[in-house]
């Protein structure tokens, strides 16, 4: 199994003059990485993905963005567990992760003064089973995966008490970050194979970032969850610097889709503080997707471009010009289902709140809440 290293200053390839600049960093925004992920990189390359991914930058000090930019602080129903769009409940089991994404939009979880993912899973077990609504149930923090397997072995045998659970989601990067925690842990996979049933499967919210995470391990631990009947999509945002490129962005379509992966979501990046670096606006990100996408095959081209505003998760149709097209994928107001929007783009707009107009849409969606 992998070294886990916390400490930045006992990276030695990377230089001791730079290590001490990027020490304040990690005092502030946490720290941690493995020996397999950090032989990924490149060191030879200033500029290498893998890299920028993980270590941390100066710009992460920069007045930027907020700890909760989706507001997701307003979707707890009970301690660890949010409830934001009527059929899904989010349970927060795990702090930890694999290592930790420089542009993580939870890093607030990470703090010691936030304490909103909750070991004490009963509370939330407690309000799905009193919400029949609920038929989907997501597992992450933190990295659900992560977890021992006898506490995943738990929390899916009282998920599965639950009759109205049918989908059970596991949200990881583990498969990337540490693949070998998957492929080497019989018991964890014959518990998944155990609890992923014909009629309702068990699925892993994977998060490959760059083409080059997809390697010899990290294909072993996909093929190992497919053969315990685990099926597998993948979310990424678009990143400045990590995977701002439409080759790569096609390559990493195609290989997932060749491994049998979904892919899912391109996320706009959440304005969260300290990820000024990796911010692309909606014009060159829609370019950016859509030429990835003319490169792949109908498999590839089934991913979505969206955002997890805090009044739902929006997908971007198009960019036009100075016009953008808009559709609520989900929304916290069930009214607001599939509504339609196009909005003014100005050139540097990059979050939903950035577009002339939206102050409209949002007030006219709380008065439809108090009405």
């Amino acid at each position: 199994m992998p070294r886990y290293i916390t400490d930045i200053r006992k990276i030695e390839a990377i230089p001791e003059e730079e290590r001490e600049k990027l020490t304040p960093i990690t005092d502030k925004f946490v720290f941690r990485v493995n020996d397999y992920y950090l032989s990924l990189i490149d060191w030879d390359d200033p500029d290498d993905p893998i890299r920028k991914l993980i270590i941390p930058n100066e710009r992460e000090l920069d007045e930027y963005g907020r700890w909760d930019a989706s507001e997701e602080h307003l979707n707890y129903a009970a301690p660890g567990c949010q409830h934001k769009y009527a059929t899904t409940a989010l349970l927060l089991v795990s702090e930890v992760c694999g290592a930790y994404c420089r542009f993580c939009f939870r890093k607030r979880l990470f703090r010691n003064d936030v304490h909103e993912a909750s070991l004490n899973i009963e509370p939330g077990l407690e309000y799905i089973s009193k919400n029949p609504q609920i038929n989907n149930v997501l597992l992450t923090g933190g990295d659900s995966l992560i977890l021992g397997t006898k506490k995943i072995r738990s929390i899916l045998q009282r998920l599965r008490e639950i009759p109205h659970v049918k989908i059970i989601r596991f949200g990881s990067k583990l498969p990337a970050f540490n693949p070998m925690r998957i492929y080497e842990d019989e018991e964890l996979l014959e518990t998944l194979s155990e609890y992923s049933r014909p009629d309702a499967r068990i699925h892993v919210m994977a998060h490959f970032n760059h083409p080059r995470e997809l390697t010899e391990h990290a294909y072993r631990a996909i093929n190992a969850l497919q053969r315990a009947g685990v099926i597998l999509v993948n979310q990424t945002p678009v990143l400045r610097g990590i995977n701002d490129d439409p080759k790569v962005l096609a390559e990493l379509l195609d290989k997932l889709s060749w491994a049998g992966v979904t892919p899912y979501y391109f996320f706009q990046n959440r304005p969260v503080a300290g990820n000024a670096d990796f911010v692309i606006p909606f014009k060159e990100q829609y370019r950016i997707i859509e030429e990835a996408k003319a490169r792949t095959s109908g498999l590839g081209k089934r991913v979505r471009y969206v955002m997890s505003h805090s009044s739902g998760k929006i997908e971007i149709l198009a960019v036009d010009g100075d016009k953008i097209y808009l559709k609520y994928h989900q929304a916290r107001h069930p009214d607001y289902y599939g509504h339609f929007m196009v909005f003014d783009c100005p050139d540097d707009a990059a979050w939903f709140d950035d577009l002339p107009g939206v102050d409209k849409v949002l007030e006219a969606q709380k008065q439809d809440v108090s009405a």
